[in-house]
């Protein structure tokens, strides 16, 4: 039960009336305004923005938003759910809801349990690939951000209703990987016994790779050695990436990450028949138009070191909205990255997804332009790409900095933060902040039991609610604390202002799952589980003062069974919305 969606459709209505009789124009939107919880609490249950969005198309009838303010007030009034309707300010209106539909929202949410706040199933195929780290080694704490917040958004997108696949694009085409299959050879030789001394410069570091050599020693034995590198290049190679891509898999699973599909560049520039996914691409382009050879002129400021003045194989990606058109072609004739994401993205088109979610590092803002244009394009304008950027990621302990791993080379893992403070307080602390800002991330503070650290209080507020009930059985004997049996409580016994306002706060779920989905943002769900366990602990210690408002009352079984009620729906709020996190729901915490 979503009041907000039930009171947009409602004055949804009154505006359609004065559509009907004339008054308002017949073509108006009725999706353009919003019904959402007032900024201050004093003013009411709901608020909107009505009479403000339809002022100018309201003219001649109505002179200015607070004369039409004050007729939907007027039709709101005669509503037997609304306790009172008034115009504020340059026409808005507050509405403030009868009590007794605070009493059916609570009892449909105890009814609904965990499936309370879920979006109805829609046909919207959603792809959200996220994490794509290039599989040369571990994943640093940046990875585990794009890791958590992409998800995240996953699991809040297909709570919201979508039908949602979740993504990995494996980057093992290029430079990179050859480097790592040189890096893996010289662990290669140093696990047969050779002494290999220093890491030489351009090769990766880190003690990760020495399993990866190691155990390609067990399978090959000393066969590789002595050959030229185009001999063992292919198959250190695919070794290699397999061991990296592993080990990311484990990462990922220790951060409670999972992905229901792996795609490899590489398959894009596998020829079947001398022709690549890329090829086939390039030339449909090419055929349409839109790739042409010619010169881009040169970038602005100082000339980057690598510049050439030279004719390229070009996309027309500023006839989609970037600033200049992308080259497809490396001077050596390779292809680009960018040749290669088109052929990618389009293989997401043809796999029926035609609302694509990109979560990607901020240092690839400048791709994001060169990427819509392409999505365009290869679309012909029927697909939607969307790109969510994620900021760095500074892990601080007591105050500085910590830079370095071992294990890493030159950064600290993802792994060693996960096992050192738990997948809960990572994955809590990297949404409890919006996805494009900076994070400090305190690994003394994640741990504390205090109310200073938000996972844990919240993650605290589900255990204590959940005490409650241990005390209920315990002192009546036989309740019955089934979701079936406490819908049936007498709710409208529930009449302390605390207890209204956590009922008031459950009737904002729904509305949250909605809004987060359709901005895409997960943190909205942290922020309000935080504020949720804010108003319940604040209740929770009033009544250590005023025994009259605790939740079990020896004296009082109908008040303490609505009490309990009420304490149900919130436990699966609680839940529910950490789960959309990935975060566990404790019973109990010691």
């Amino acid at each position: 039960m979503n009041i907000f969606a039930d009171f947009q459709a409602r004055i949804g209505a009154i505006v359609q009336g004065l559509m009907d009789s004339g008054r308002l124009p017949a073509d108006l939107d009725l999706a353009r305004f919003t019904v959402e919880p007032p900024r201050e609490a004093s003013h009411g249950d709901l608020a909107t923005n009505v009479a403000m969005v339809y002022a100018r198309d309201a003219k001649p009838h109505f002179s200015n938003p607070r004369q039409m303010a004050s007729e939907i007030c007027f039709a709101l009034a005669a509503d037997p759910d609304v306790a009172q309707a008034e115009t504020a300010g340059p026409g808005f209106i507050n509405i403030r809801l009868a009590p007794k539909v605070f009493v059916d929202v609570l009892r449909a949410s105890i009814e609904a349990g965990g499936e309370y706040g879920r979006g109805a199933r829609t046909a919207t195929k959603m792809n959200v690939e996220y994490v794509s780290a290039n599989p040369t080694g571990p994943m640093h704490v940046g990875h585990g951000r794009g890791a958590v917040f992409g998800d995240a958004l996953a699991n809040l997108l297909d709570f919201a209703g979508a039908d949602v696949t979740r993504e990995y694009y494996i980057n093992d085409a290029g430079a990179q990987v050859d480097v790592l299959a040189r890096s893996a050879f010289l662990r290669y030789r140093e696990a047969l016994g050779e002494h290999i001394g220093a890491i030489p410069e351009g090769l990766y570091p880190g003690d990760y790779l020495k399993p990866a050599g190691a155990a390609l020693a067990r399978e090959v034995g000393a066969s590789l050695l002595g050959k030229p590198e185009g001999e063992w290049l292919e198959t250190v190679r695919t070794q290699a990436i397999a061991a990296m891509m592993a080990m990311i898999r484990e990462d990922l699973a220790a951060l409670k990450v999972e992905h229901q599909v792996f795609f490899s560049e590489r398959s894009l520039h596998k020829r079947v028949h001398g022709v690549s996914d890329i090829d086939r691409q390039v030339a449909d382009l090419r055929a349409r138009g839109l790739v042409y050879e010619g010169r881009l002129p040169p970038p602005k400021g100082q000339l980057p070191d690598d510049w050439e003045d030279r004719e390229q194989t070009l996309f027309r990606s500023s006839e989609y909205g970037d600033d200049v058109d992308r080259p497809l072609m490396k001077s050596d004739g390779a292809y680009t990255y960018f040749a290669s994401d088109i052929a990618y993205h389009k293989s997401k088109i043809d796999r029926g997804f035609l609302e694509m979610i990109d979560v990607w590092g901020a240092d690839h803002g400048g791709y994001v332009k060169r990427m819509t244009a392409a999505v365009k394009a290869i679309s012909d304008g029927k697909a939607n790409l969307d790109v969510r950027l994620c900021q760095l990621v500074r892990l601080v302990r007591d105050g500085v900095e910590v830079k370095m791993s071992k294990r890493g080379g030159t950064f600290v893992t993802l792994r060693e933060v996960v096992d050192e403070v738990g997948a809960d307080a990572v994955r809590f602390m990297m949404l409890f902040r919006k996805n494009d800002a900076m994070l400090d991330f305190d690994l003394a503070k994640v741990i504390e039991q205090s109310k200073d650290n938000p996972v844990f209080y919240v993650q605290y507020a589900h255990a204590r609610a959940k005490s409650i009930f241990r005390q209920a059985a315990s002192t009546f004997a036989g309740i019955d604390l089934s979701g079936a049996a406490l819908a049936q409580a007498d709710l409208a016994v529930l009449r302390d202002e605390g207890e209204l306002e956590l009922i008031k706060m459950i009737a904002q779920y729904p509305r949250q799952i909605e809004a987060a989905a359709q901005a895409r943002e997960p943190h909205r769900i942290a922020f309000f589980l935080h504020e949720l366990a804010s108003a319940f602990h604040s209740h929770w210690n009033r009544g250590k003062d005023s025994p009259q408002l605790r939740f079990v009352n020896e004296e009082r079984g109908d008040l303490s069974k609505a009490r309990l009620a009420l304490v149900f729906s919130l436990t699966s709020v609680i839940a529910s919305g950490l789960s959309i996190l990935g975060v566990a729901a404790p019973d109990e915490m010691r």
